[in-house]
């Protein structure tokens, strides 16, 4: 029978891998053992709600445990990957368990703090995505959107209440049809019933959320408008005007939207959803700074050098069109065992031109192209 402990400032540290599970008072688990609490408001929430961990695996971490019973040090794709079924069981609980509110103000603190550690690989992440995974993609498509709203209000500079209020919203905004956003991005077809239900989900949404407890009006309006257009022909109202935070949820959904594979279309280009988006939206100072925040050759873009490889961005550099990049061939195009860094500043490898071949880009594991697997 496993012994709780509660656990006291001291137990754990910041920016340090979990030696232990963290748990809720029900035994729940909240933080697995390797993940990293990013900073002292997301370690006082815990503190304050009371958590708890196993009395075994605590002694087992002050005495050091034995090398088949340590725990792997996740990497920052394994923590975006627990993010996924941490949101999944996120939106299942509406109505189901008590507090959403306070659940989900603590996963967007959790997302927040991931975006913050590495914003790269978070952008790498929302443009290389895997066509073998599109069934999750109800749940992927709320991370990245979070992850630009996020990205956009840093560069303008908003407070960080007013971040996460859009970081919730873009959580929450299509928590009603989820699952059905997987099936149409695998078989890609709508019925009449399911056109119906697709222009009712803002206010399925609000419904479920009031319901949870949720009273944050901004929040609120913000899922509920977000499919309105500027000067109407938007729904469920046909309104004319809409909120600031519901017009950047919508620029953000529909920017994501676009350069998301489905099974029976490829995305369109970073670089053309990005003018698209830009000139739809009169040039607007949160469409400018999600452009900015992308780059031109953003992390998870597959490009030639000039050295004649074939890379992978992987960090945006000093500026738009100088990132750091991947080689996964060498410079006759041969796809190469191990992965060296480019600085595509440099002219003997500047970037020539983009790669629209998926399929070259996602044999290779992203670990890899990071340095965090041989």
């Amino acid at each position: 029978m496993r012994h709780w402990v509660k656990l006291i400032a001291g137990q754990i540290g910041l920016h340090e891998p979990l030696p232990f599970g963290v748990h809720d008072e029900n035994g729940k688990l909240l933080l697995a053992r390797g993940q990293v609490i990013d900073n002292e408001a997301q370690m006082a929430a815990l503190l304050s709600r009371g958590v708890f961990a196993d009395e075994g695996e605590i002694e087992a971490a002050r005495n050091g445990a034995p090398p088949e019973k340590a725990a792997k040090r996740l990497t920052m794709f394994d923590l975006w990957e627990q993010a996924i079924g941490r949101l999944d069981r996120l939106i299942k609980s509406v109505g189901q368990e008590p507090d959403f509110a306070g659940r989900c103000d603590e996963f967007a603190g959790q997302l927040m703090g991931l975006v913050e550690r590495d914003p790269d690989i978070g952008i790498y992440l929302s443009v290389r995505q895997d066509e073998s995974r599109l069934h999750l993609y109800g749940l992927t498509h709320a991370l990245h959107c979070a992850l630009v709203c996020q990205l956009m209000a840093l560069r303008i500079g908003w407070p960080v209440d007013r971040t996460r209020r859009l970081v919730k919203a873009a959580l929450t905004m299509n928590l009603s049809i989820m699952e059905f956003q997987g099936r149409y991005a695998v078989h890609g077809r709508f019925d009449d019933e399911q056109k119906a239900q697709l222009r009712l989900h803002p206010a399925q949404a609000v419904e479920r959320l009031r319901a949870a407890g949720i009273d944050d009006e901004i929040w609120l309006q913000a899922v509920m408008e977000h499919h309105e257009r500027p000067g109407g022909g938007g729904y469920p109202n046909d309104l004319v005007e809409l909120s600031e935070e519901a017009g950047i949820l919508r620029m953000a959904d529909i920017f994501m939207a676009k350069i998301s594979p489905r099974a029976t279309r490829a995305p369109l280009s970073i670089q053309e959803a990005a003018r698209q988006m830009y000139q739809e939206a009169h040039g607007s100072a949160a469409a400018a700074a999600i452009i900015k925040e992308y780059g031109i050759y953003p992390p998870g873009n597959l490009v030639h050098l000039a050295s004649g490889e074939l890379a992978i961005v992987i960090r945006r550099g000093a500026t738009a069109h100088t990132p750091v990049a991947a080689a996964i061939t060498d410079k006759s195009g041969v796809p190469t065992i191990s992965t060296t860094r480019r600085d595509t500043a440099q002219p003997a490898f500047a970037i020539k031109a983009l790669e629209f071949d998926r399929s070259l880009a996602l044999r290779v594991p992203p670990e890899r192209l990071y340095g965090l697997a041989e």
